[in-house]
């Protein structure tokens, strides 16, 4: 065997890939077997329909979750409010497009508003960008507390788990909102070339964020903060900006996946609104190859092949009519498995068996 052939089986028996890869490979298995149809793609309307192409327009508010918190975990850290973040800005956008449904009262005739699909308090640019002041304002809250006040990230970031939470209801006045605006909900249920808009918005903001972290300095910054943040201080880095910086991304990350949520559905419910996503997010991260709790080397197409796996997984079990509650079960398992998987010893385990293989190719070609 050549020495580049061996080289490339020993970086994929190491690769932060493989997993992910493998499990999204042996799910889409099971469903070739036991789902008849699933594969199955049809066009309605000049939009394209199927289980695959659900999988991958529901998952984009986890995989923008996890990109998120891909950097986070990075540092060394965890963020446990992106969920609440999430209802944060779904109700934000949801109060400025009809201000009517908390109670606040609007000049002029407000009866011939009602059910207008073209109807916005407020222009869509500004409720966009309000709403994503609202995630960076949180943002802000999560990175002061952990880098300049120096609460521990889990801590720091319950905080805002529990209270951002009860801020949304308290906005909102615990009343869901439904959204008639159809420019609006366009960008959760909206179609561009045959596909769900939302591909392309998660496509765009994994490949920006790619290059922000792959291609400039920012990528090392953030991950010789988690290896070693004293080091990191002695090598002239600002630890305070680089773990702000995450937190704020972070929170920006699921300001977007909370407008995709509530878009899609065309409600705001701040009670339901990003519920337990938060788990979702650090599972996918965890999926992805990227260690919780270690800080260091990080993989965003990891942490989004993660995403597609627990989405994949999902759409399986309510195929199989597994009920909902049931979900968070194989959730559990998966979580089992992906532990099982990443210890050393399973490690070792692969390695001795893609060297195995090497030693049987390389006795036979001799």
């Amino acid at each position: 065997m050549s020495a580049v052939a061996r080289s490339l089986k020993s970086s994929l028996g190491d690769s932060r890939l493989l997993l992910p890869l493998a499990v999204l490979g042996l799910i889409f298995l099971f469903d070739l077997i036991f789902i008849p149809g699933f594969f199955d793609t049809e066009i309605r309307q000049g939009h394209l329909y199927g289980s695959l192409i659900d999988i991958l327009r529901n998952s984009a508010p986890i995989i923008l979750l996890a990109i998120g918190m891909t950097v986070v975990i990075a540092t060394g850290g965890v963020d446990l409010s992106v969920g609440a973040v999430m209802a944060i800005s779904a109700s934000v956008a949801a109060i400025l497009i009809d201000p009517r449904k908390v109670g606040l009262t609007l000049s002029g005739d407000i009866t011939a508003v009602v059910g207008d699909p073209t109807y916005s308090f407020m222009p869509l640019p500004v409720v966009i960008v309000a709403a994503m002041l609202a995630a960076l304002a949180c943002g802000v809250w999560n990175g002061a507390l952990v880098a300049y006040v120096r609460i521990q990230p889990m801590v720091a970031t319950l905080i805002l788990m529990i209270a951002g939470r009860g801020i949304a209801q308290l906005a909102t006045n615990s009343i869901k909102i439904n959204i008639f605006n159809d420019a609006f909900s366009f960008l959760g249920n909206g179609f561009v070339l045959m596909l769900p808009l939302s591909i392309f918005l998660v496509l765009g903001i994994f490949i920006g964020s790619w290059l922000l972290l792959r291609r400039t300095a920012l990528g090392l910054f953030v991950e010789s903060v988690g290896i070693s943040s004293r080091a990191s201080l002695f090598a002239g880095i600002n630890e305070q900006r680089v773990k702000l910086f995450a937190y704020v991304f972070c929170a920006l990350c699921a300001g977007i996946a909370g407008l995709v949520a509530v878009s899609s559905i065309k409600t705001s419910d701040a009670n339901v609104i990003g519920l337990y996503t938060e788990l979702d997010a650090i599972l996918a991260v965890v999926i992805g190859g990227t260690v919780l709790g270690a800080g260091g080397r990080f993989s965003l197409l990891g942490s989004v092949l993660g995403a597609l796996v627990i989405q994949a997984t999902m759409t399986s079990m309510y195929h199989l009519g597994v009920p909902a509650s049931a979900i968070t079960v194989v959730k559990a398992i998966v979580v089992v498995l992906v532990i099982v998987l990443y210890s050393e010893q399973a490690r070792d385990v692969i390695r001795r068996a893609v060297g195995r293989t090497g030693t049987r190719k390389q006795g036979a070609s001799a």
